[in-house]
């Protein structure tokens, strides 16, 4: 089941990387002299500079709000969670637009001064922040609530709250904050749509131009992806090295119901300013969705959308499925540290933090072909796609959860003679249903909110919601294209509401 597991992983995720050294081979010196002029590597650089800095904004921001949802007695933080938790699951160019239509020259707000910082690298940083803090703010409230309570607690018993999260807290948390920053950097230096809606030119910008612009040169955007390979080692190395396969997705016995830190004279404070940038965040969706009544939107979105949510989930749900069921594999030898489960675990987090363009040209290259068209021109492209980049997700959500269950029922049913399907079916798959259905709600809302993956190589006529949404940004009436934001937005709203009933329920029967 490994071996099977990490053959479809390798067919989906290391084909395409490796298939830009043949590609490269195949087209020959003549595409290699894009790198040798000046602009793309200035446009690289600019696109690091960018992401460093909405990484190190996420982690400023993300890291306190963090330490104040999970540990502190901040007012409400169970809905501040959710709240702030929602624009992570939404396509950035979907805050982008609300923001246009609040601060663009003929937004709600929107001046000349409003404009020209909205049009600019200031606007994308802006506009990436809000929406990647969520990743770091998550990421270390779920590793506090899974944290020893003793550790805490010992530490409360001589030391001021303030002490114990500088020194405790703050240290343990370290592995979610390394992880986070790197998920940050990887989305951001990835992403496609905010940058060009906001007039600022990137590396993944000229690569999508070789490919779906009026410079199509197929042979210099595989020379332009070669950069980027060395970065995804980068970021990889990191990950082994400070992370590794341990998962933070967890929540300790008593959670959210251990006595919080007290904040004190900083309650108020601190209250202010969580629920200040909550209320920010959210209200570009507010802005969308009264652009979207104007001038009939709502009524027109109909004959504008076609079938691209029917696209969106389809590939979606279809490419979550495989990845639950790679994850229930490959996150069940992770966590038993099965030989050869930390290579292909590392194989799911490169495919993960390599920049889009990279997996996007090696998919264009593997499936390009004549007796592959039957995916390469179906939906299916979708799916190997989602499949190749998202598959950690699966792997995590499941580790994680197995980490938490019995190794002893798994031993008493081999010792008895149970094969391994029977013991995956009868036992490990009950007990971890909980992790793989989480796996498989984060990996479908991850690929409903996709644009910079599928917009290099989706079919033409299947494009998902998020392809058409930002295809038709250009040319369609302003109050259709912000009514299929707020589609897209009732959409991933729709599914994670269903995904937490579905999970709720089933913790409930346990």
């Amino acid at each position: 089941m490994l071996a099977l597991a990490g053959t479809v992983l390798i067919i989906a995720a290391l084909l395409p990387i490796l298939s830009l050294l043949a590609e490269l081979r195949a087209a020959g010196a003549a595409a290699l002299v894009v790198l040798g002029s000046a602009r793309p590597w200035a446009l690289l650089l600019r696109s690091a500079g960018l992401s460093g800095a909405v990484t190190a904004g996420a982690l400023g921001v993300g890291v306190p709000l963090g330490i104040l949802i999970a540990r502190t007695d901040l007012p409400g933080r169970r809905a501040l969670w959710l709240l702030h938790l929602f624009p992570m699951f939404l396509p950035p160019f979907v805050l982008a637009l609300g923001w246009f239509h609040l601060l663009g020259r003929s937004g709600a707000l929107g001046t000349e001064a409003t404009a020209r910082a909205l049009f600019g690298g200031a606007g994308v940083l802006w506009v990436l922040w809000l929406a990647f803090t969520p990743v770091c703010t998550s990421l270390v409230a779920l590793l506090l609530l899974g944290l020893d309570a003793s550790l805490e607690e010992a530490a409360r018993l001589v030391a001021s709250p303030l002490r114990v999260a500088a020194r405790i807290l703050l240290p343990a948390a370290t592995p979610a904050i390394v992880l986070s920053g790197i998920v940050v950097f990887a989305l951001a230096i990835s992403e496609l749509a905010v940058p060009m809606f906001l007039r600022v030119d990137v590396f993944p910008a000229a690569v999508f131009a070789r490919l779906g612009g009026i410079d199509y040169a197929p042979g210099e955007a595989f020379a332009l992806a070669l950069p980027l390979v060395p970065l995804a080692l980068l970021l990889l190395f990191l990950e082994r090295r400070y992370v590794g396969p341990r998962s933070f997705a967890v929540a300790g016995l008593r959670g959210m119901s251990r006595d919080p830190l007290s904040l004190g004279q900083w309650r108020s404070v601190a209250t202010f300013a969580s629920w200040s940038l909550v209320l920010i965040s959210l209200a570009p969706l507010l802005v969308l969705l009264v652009r979207a009544g104007r001038n009939g939107g709502l009524e027109d979105v109909v004959h504008w959308v076609g079938r691209a949510p029917a696209n969106s989930l389809a590939s979606g749900m279809l490419a979550a499925t495989v990845v639950a069921a790679l994850g229930l594999v490959l996150g069940h030898a992770a966590a038993r540290r099965t030989r050869g489960a930390a290579a292909l675990d590392a194989l799911s987090m490169l495919a993960f933090v390599t920049p889009a363009p990279i997996l996007g040209v090696g998919l264009i290259a593997v499936w390009n072909r004549g007796w592959t068209q039957a995916i390469y021109a179906s939906l299916g492209i979708l799916v190997v796609g989602f499949v190749a980049r998202y598959t950690v997700v699966g792997v995590r959500a499941v580790s994680s959860v197995v980490l938490q269950s019995p190794l002893d029922l798994e031993e008493s049913a081999a010792v008895a003679g149970a094969p391994f399907l029977r013991r995956l079916s009868r036992i490990i798959l009950p007990l971890n249903l909980r992790g793989v259905v989480g796996g498989w709600l984060l990996a479908l809302v991850f690929c409903l909110r996709d644009l910079e993956t599928a917009v290099l190589f989706y079919p033409a006529g299947r494009e998902p919601l998020t392809v058409r949404l930002f295809t038709l940004e250009a040319n369609g009436p302003p109050s259709v294209v912000a009514a299929l934001a707020v589609v897209q937005v009732a959409l991933t709203a729709l599914v994670l509401a269903l995904g937490a009933l579905a999970l709720r329920r089933r913790w409930e029967s346990r």
